[in-house]
């Protein structure tokens, strides 16, 4: 048996956790520099409010509704994560993070019939020790164990846990439950099936085998035997290296002078370099893209990124901003105010086993020696601490207006109590 975690409206629940009057009110958390909404308690869906909503086209929706705004607070969010993680991993032989706020849970050699009352006893005890709600979602595979979730989020009666086991149950859940919402089911897919007269879950299970492993290939097919009760999504309890790693940010205003946008690109590269080196990773291929303020309708627009193979496989931020700069360069246009920009690394190989380049003549010890000692500064004195000169002395500040307190990870903003 599998169990599925996932922590409810994430953001907004840590917000409501150190502050109890937001209970029963409306909710919203914005992206980066107040941007749009990433995070909406249900009270604010059911106001209509939509993630990626524009903060700007909301305002007065927000007025008068007293909609509780805030900017995203990622120290908060991520603590108040690995306490949960953290939390389930003392009840389950294992866990496997998926993301921020979900995380599937090993209940092998856990008798059955006590499953739903454990899965029940879970979500009290995350509830009362992190102050976070979640539901868990209990079935034989991964994939109906996130369709139990889901269920779990949708009928507050389940009280935290919903354990779908037998087959009369699944099957009479799989007949109502759209084939859009089941996990895996992209817009490539969800046209092919729909044209296929594929609606809910139970119809793809009655879908020919072969006509699966044909249109779909191995992936389609290991979705359509998991949506029956076999097992083919193993288990991970070690989250797999990212095949891509992005940087990317909205600004705070436009902007539209080159070494300001220089000193951004460079930022960007420097966090995606960290953050390939902190998963023992090198990139092949690196892509920087900017553009205009879309909403902007009656300004100029422009979008335009580049995308280069990299001779030598490397981590190192140095020759990462080197070729940033190259082709930020080769895209910059005058005359335009970028809003976003952002970096992007792939063609990613772990560096265990890596094979050297005959004809590579940078010394590759002492670039890592460089990047192990700047990534260790960083680490005790805080971030940006240690940087390249194309950085700039000072990192750019977000505009973030409606920040909360950092509860759990600074003393001095530490929550008061009077008594």
């Amino acid at each position: 048996m599998y169990g599925l975690c996932d922590c409810n409206n994430f953001y907004a629940s840590c917000e409501r956790v150190f502050d109890p009057s937001l209970e029963g009110r409306p909710v919203i958390v914005l992206s980066n520099n107040d941007g749009c909404v990433i995070a909406r308690s249900n009270e604010a869906k059911r106001l209509g409010i939509r993630m990626g909503h524009p903060y700007y086209q909301l305002r007065e929706l927000l007025r008068q509704h007293d909609v509780a705004v805030f900017s995203a607070n990622f120290a908060l969010y991520g603590d108040m994560s690995r306490r949960v993680m953290n939390l389930l991993r003392s009840f389950v032989p294992a866990t496997e993070i998926y993301s921020i706020d979900e995380a599937f849970l090993d209940l092998s050699g856990m008798e059955s019939g006590r499953l739903d009352a454990f899965g029940h006893r879970l979500a009290r005890t995350v509830r009362q020790h992190t102050g976070i709600p979640v539901s868990i979602g209990i079935a034989p595979t991964k994939t109906l164990a996130k369709i139990a979730s889901k269920l779990c989020k949708q009928y507050p009666k389940l009280d935290g846990c919903c354990y779908m086991h037998r087959p009369e149950q699944i099957e009479k859940v799989l007949r109502r439950f759209p084939i859009s919402d089941v996990w895996g089911v992209g817009p490539r897919w969800l046209q092919v099936l729909g044209a296929h007269g594929v609606r809910t879950a139970w119809d793809f299970t009655q879908l020919p085998e072969e006509w699966v492993r044909r249109k779909m290939h191995v992936a389609g097919l290991r979705m359509w035997n998991e949506l029956q009760g076999r097992a083919c999504i193993g288990f991970e309890e070690m989250p797999a290296a990212k095949k891509r790693i992005a940087t990317t940010r909205t600004f705070d205003r436009d902007v539209d002078d080159y070494e300001e946008l220089h000193r951004r690109i460079a930022q960007y590269t420097a966090a995606s370099a960290e953050k390939l080196r902190r998963q023992k990773s090198v990139c092949g291929e690196m892509g920087v893209f900017i553009l205009t303020d879309r909403h902007k309708e009656n300004s100029p627009q422009y979008y335009e990124n580049r995308i280069q193979k990299l001779s030598v496989l490397t981590d190192s931020t140095l020759e990462l901003t080197a070729r940033a700069t190259e082709l930020l360069r080769s895209i910059y246009r005058k005359g335009y105010g970028y809003k976003r920009a952002g970096v992007v690394l792939s063609d990613l190989h772990s560096t265990e086993g890596l094979q050297c380049d005959l004809f590579d003549a940078t010394d590759r010890r002492k670039h890592d020696r460089l990047m192990s000692a700047m990534d260790r500064l960083n680490a005790v004195y805080g971030r940006h601490k240690i940087m390249t000169a194309a950085e700039g002395p000072d990192p750019f500040k977000m505009n973030r207006n409606h920040l909360s307190r950092r509860y759990t990870t600074d003393w001095n903003q530490i929550i008061k109590v009077k008594v």
